[in-house]
């Protein structure tokens, strides 16, 4: 066999579908956020804005979370020295899982190498705690939630996104001495909807589920400490597990679980996901725990951060732009052909400099191509304006469909 043409031809086909993933060479400016500098192929440099990071809030530029994590170097050094089993858990982990467990209002958490490893290593680790498990899962959930059902192997019904008709159909046709599991996003972040979490909960209790909801893009966004959208509805109580990340509006890395301490312990021990890695340095731990505890007492920063999500969206309604009738602050626009949302993309970064990455297939369907905006509250009107221009004269140069323009 030619191993190198099947490779060869793996990359081409993607290629051949317009959904070729180019890195740009970015470095980020400290205390400027969201400024940067791309650095081009030739060397040659050109400072831009930054229109897709996930760095909600700028809290990796926060003099308060460098500050936590020069200390930590200076105190303890680099590494953590190996797995959480054998000398990897440190001060600051400990640290750091008080400070979630407080934020949700739970006994325990537990802190993973990132949230795609905690989703997956908690739902397949549930299927070992608990025989017969039966896993409802939302049809958009995130890849790493679908990983961890599917390597759990046991049984797993997939219910029509935020359809709970549907979902209670599944319920009702499960045996009712089955444990179950109800597996949910708060805010699903390629659309920028929002599950009915309360209806969500009510429906578990009805029928003895247990509720598994990941928050990795709400966290440190909603509710009054930033615990997320169901500490915002209310119903973040009533919620058995609640998943996040440290690598969104925290701005660290890293994914971790909340919930009673007996789930968590058992999680601990089962899961390989946990086991078997070196645990993250104590500087990311460090600067997590102030990142945490400093949106914990600054709402101001998610009443500004929303402001400036719903303007950029009225912005762009104003000149046609198709968004996505989004309910959160992601602010999604319908390209619709792959090749057309690769060619935005760059004429934005090398006419405009204006960063902002295509979203193809797989991580949406084909069709949906899209745009996808998230602006913090460090996005000025300035910048706003820029882009709303930039995007306006690319919609007309390009020949994509707009919708009609709101007043």
């Amino acid at each position: 066999m030619d191993y190198t043409a099947a490779f060869e031809a793996a990359v081409d086909r993607v290629r051949s579908e317009g959904r070729y993933r180019v890195f740009a060479n970015l470095k980020r400016h400290a205390g400027s956020f969201p400024r940067a500098t791309w650095i081009r192929d030739d060397g040659s440099e050109t400072d831009v804005t930054v229109w897709c990071s996930n760095d909600y809030l700028g809290q990796g530029q926060n003099p308060v979370v460098l500050d936590a994590m020069h200390k930590a170097i200076d105190e303890v050094g680099s590494g953590s020295g190996g797995t959480r089993n054998i000398s990897g858990t440190t001060f600051f982990h400990n640290l750091l899982e008080a400070e979630l467990a407080d934020l949700h209002q739970k006994e325990a958490s537990l802190v993973f190498t990132s949230g795609y490893v905690a989703n997956e290593a908690a739902l397949s680790t549930l299927y070992k705690i608990l025989p017969g498990l039966i896993v409802f899962s939302d049809a958009l959930n995130h890849a790493s939630m679908i990983e961890g059902i599917r390597n759990g192997r046991g049984e797993r019904h997939i219910y029509r996104h935020n359809d709970l008709a549907h979902l209670e159909e599944l319920l009702r046709a499960a045996p009712a001495n089955a444990p179950k599991l109800i597996a949910f996003e708060s805010v699903y972040s390629m659309d920028g909807d929002i599950a009915d979490i309360c209806a969500t909960v009510a429906l578990a209790k009805k029928y003895n589920a247990l509720t598994y909801i990941d928050e990795v893009h709400a966290v440190g966004m909603y509710g009054e400490r930033g615990a997320g959208v169901a500490e915002r509805d209310g119903i973040m109580s009533e919620i058995d597990i609640i998943e996040g990340t440290l690598g969104k509006a925290f701005g660290m890395m890293g994914g971790y679980i909340a919930a009673k301490a007996v789930v968590i312990d058992a999680i601990r021990l089962w899961a390989s996901g946990f086991i078997f890695t070196t645990s993250l340095p104590p500087a990311i731990m460090a600067g997590a725990a102030a990142s945490v505890r400093y949106l914990k007492s600054h709402n101001e920063k998610r009443i500004a951060h929303q402001e400036r999500a719903k303007t950029l969206m009225e912005r762009f309604k104003a000149v046609g732009i198709p968004v996505f009738p989004s309910e959160s602050h992601i602010v999604p626009v319908l390209v619709g052909s792959a090749v057309h949302c690769k060619m935005i993309s760059d004429i934005l970064l090398n006419d405009f400099g204006i960063y902002v990455q295509p979203i193809n297939y797989p991580t949406v369907p084909k069709g949906t191509e899209r745009l996808r905006f998230t602006p913090s509250p460090d996005h000025d009107d300035k910048m706003m304006d820029h882009l709303v221009e930039a995007m306006d004269k690319l919609w007309t140069h390009c020949n994509v469909a707009r919708m009609p323009a709101v007043a």
